[in-house]
C-alpha cells in the first residue's frame, strides 16, 4: 500500500465520506452493520474505531457506553470528525496507520471496528501485520469487525464509470484485478490501491492470526444495487421496511451473496494465546 496516495483519495474526498452513510446505500450499510454487531458487542468496555473517518460509528459506539479510540490515517477526516463530534464523544482522536498500532499497548481494547484500512491493504506482508496488531490490541475474548471488499466488486464499479472502464480492456491489469485481487486505479484522484479478498479464504485468514470466527456477512443482504428502493420503502411502507430489514439480517451470510456483495464484514474473536482454530 502506498499510505500517499490513500491520504490524497480521502483528503480530496473528506465531504464526501463524511456524507457517504447517509446516502442510500450508506444507510443500508451502516443499519445493517450495527444490526449484525449488535448482538455481539456485549458489555461495554473499551472500543477502538480504526479507519472509523469521520466517527459515524464511533457515535453509534459511544451512545451504547463505550470509551471510544477515534483511528485513521487521514486527518483530514480526523478533523472533520473533531470539529463536528459531540463533545465527549470520543476519548482521542489519533492519526494512525492500522499496519502500527504500536501506541497501545496490547490487550488494551474490549472490541475493534476496523471497516476500513483493511481493504487498502494490497501486499500481503501488510495485511498479516495488520491482523496481526488487531490482534495484538485486542484482549483475548474481545470482538473484533473489519470490513472488506470481495473482487468482483472492483469490476463491477469499473464498468459504471466510462472513464475508468477502459482500464478493463488491458489482459494484465484484468488478471490482477481477479486473480491477485489488487486494483490499482490509473485514474488520478480516483478510488484505488484496493483489494478484493475471495469469501472462501477470509475466515482462515483471520483464524490464522489469532482470531474465531462469529459471522461473514454481505452488509447490503441481499439487496446490492437497489438501496434507493430499500430506502424509499422505509418512508413509503415503514412495516415492510422493517419486516425486510430483519429477513436482511438473518440471510446476511448466506454464502450465495457473499462473492457479488458491496461490502463483506467478518466478525470474530481474539482468542487466548496458544489456541489453534480447528
Amino acid at each position: 500500500m502506498d499510505p500517499s496516495a490513500v491520504r490524497a483519495y480521502y483528503a480530496a474526498r473528506s465531504e464526501h465520506e463524511r456524507d457517504r452513510l447517509l446516502t442510500a446505500e450508506g444507510l443500508l450499510e451502516r443499519v445493517l452493520t450495527t444490526r449484525l454487531l449488535e448482538a455481539h458487542l456485549g458489555t461495554p468496555g473499551r472500543a477502538l474505531d480504526l479507519g472509523g473517518g469521520t466517527g459515524p460509528y464511533s457515535v453509534w459506539l459511544a451512545e451504547l457506553g463505550w470509551d471510544v479510540s477515534l483511528a485513521d490515517l487521514s486527518p483530514e477526516l480526523l478533523a472533520i470528525a473533531e470539529s463536528s463530534l459531540p463533545a465527549g464523544t470520543v476519548q482521542e482522536v489519533v492519526e494512525i496507520d492500522a499496519r502500527d498500532l504500536s501506541r497501545w499497548a496490547d490487550d488494551t481494547f474490549d472490541a475493534v471496528l476496523s471497516l476500513g484500512p483493511m481493504y487498502h491493504l494490497t501486499e500481503a506482508s501488510d495485511r498479516v501485520r495488520a491482523a496481526h496488531e488487531l490482534a495484538r490490541v485486542t484482549r483475548p475474548g474481545g470482538l473484533v469487525a473489519v470490513a472488506l471488499m470481495p473482487r468482483y466488486v472492483s469490476v463491477r464499479r469499473l464498468l459504471s464509470r466510462p472513464d475508468e472502464r477502459w482500464q478493463l480492456a488491458d489482459p494484465a491489469f484484468l488478471d490482477r484485478l481477479l486473480d491477485d485481487g489488487v486494483f490499482d486505479n490509473a485514474v488520478p484522484g480516483r478510488f484505488t490501491h484496493a483489494f478484493g479478498v475471495r469469501p472462501a479464504e477470509v475466515a482462515p485468514f483471520f483464524e490464522s492470526h489469532g482470531f474465531s470466527t462469529v459471522t461473514l456477512a454481505s452488509t447490503h443482504g441481499f439487496l446490492t444495487g437497489v438501496e434507493a428502493g430499500f430506502e424509499a420503502l422505509r418512508t413509503e411502507h415503514p412495516g415492510a421496511y422493517g419486516r425486510l430489514l430483519d429477513r436482511l439480517v438473518v440471510t446476511a451470510a448466506d454464502p450465495g451473496l457473499l462473492g457479488t456483495a458491496g461490502h463483506l464484514l467478518w466478525v470474530g474473536r481474539r482468542q487466548a494465546p496458544g489456541w489453534t482454530a480447528s
